[in-house]
């Protein structure tokens, strides 16, 4: 099946490409992004060696599905979707901090609660909490964004000692976080699933904070199934949920975890089936609608077909 490893545009007006571990994000003058989500998988901070057919689609649609959702409460990057695989967004200059919005106490942050810290990223944990439970309240856990190697985790007030950003421009991004994390939540539920945590990128242009890049996608955030949860929790059973963690899982069976000297494993194609599966059922399960995958008989002349009318409309 044609899915999309690389890509190699050369759209009107284009001035550079930068191609990350997703998305490939193609310049369009000083003011557009062509930004197309290819069908990379990555985790541990590695691209995996087999590509995962519609999991682009999936990424652009529910991105696009929130972002519609979302425009009345923070400025988003997003000037038009012309393709399944494509968003075309205002150039921001991103914000090198990742926000993270967790709810309930699972991946990264039961790892490190699990090793007996009791604080994360500045903020406090309080005992007795098991994998899955929920937390008092929302927290917000930063990460420095690299362009090499791992995210690190950061607190607020490392954020705010090293310069990174200002206290009135990390107010605005911390209310915008929470309040974006709090529609999510309610759309999850009413889906019946459960919102656990998520990331959300930011982007500053002519003085104003935008949201960027993804939304509340299988990338970018972890779900649980609502029906069964508490039930799961009180059993002491692992939690059902849609995510990459499975991914990860999967690669932590195999003995690989990212760390040095450590052999990325080869994907079968009935796993690599499985992930398409998995992420079809979040895009149906999270938006409530019926995924339409594209055509992908040539699906470089595809977007080419979709964007560039795009592009000379903005431009026009």
């Amino acid at each position: 099946m044609n899915a999309i490893k690389d890509t190699d545009f050369h759209f009107p007006g284009q001035t550079d490409v930068y191609k990350g571990k997703v998305r490939d994000v193609y310049s369009i003058g000083d003011d557009y992004l062509a930004i197309v989500a290819s069908d990379r998988i990555s985790a541990f901070d590695y691209i995996l060696p087999a590509p995962i057919p519609f999991k682009g689609q999936v990424l652009n649609q529910i991105s696009a599905h929130f972002f519609e959702a979302v425009g009345d409460m923070v400025p988003t990057h997003v000037v038009s979707t012309p393709d399944p695989n494509v968003t075309i967004g205002l150039k921001c200059k991103p914000v090198m901090v990742e926000v993270v919005v967790r709810g309930y106490l699972a991946g990264h942050a039961w790892r490190t609660y699990n090793s007996g810290k009791r604080e994360l990223c500045g903020v406090a944990l309080p005992d007795g909490l098991k994998e899955g439970d929920k937390l008092p309240e929302p927290i917000i856990t930063p990460a420095t964004k690299s362009t090499i190697g791992h995210d690190e985790d950061i607190s607020e007030f490392e954020i705010l000692k090293s310069g990174l950003l200002e206290a009135d421009e990390w107010g605005q991004i911390k209310h915008y976080a929470l309040s974006l994390f709090d529609l999510g939540t309610k759309m999850a539920a009413e889906q019946g699933l459960i919102l656990v945590d998520t990331k959300y990128e930011f982007g500053e242009r002519d003085g104003q904070i935008y949201l960027i890049d993804e939304v509340h996608t299988p990338d970018s955030s972890r779900y649980y199934y609502l029906d069964g949860y508490a039930e799961r929790q009180a059993a002491g059973e692992r939690q059902k949920q849609l995510s990459k963690e499975f991914v990860r899982e999967w690669l932590m069976e195999n003995g690989f975890q990212g760390l040095d000297g450590q052999v990325m494993p080869e994907m079968p194609e009935e796993f690599v089936n499985s992930v398409t599966e998995r992420y079809v059922e979040l895009y149906e399960r999270i938006t409530g609608k019926k995924f339409v995958p594209a055509d992908v008989t040539d699906i470089q002349a595809r977007i080419e077909a979709n964007v560039v009318p795009a592009l000379a409309e903005i431009n026009a």
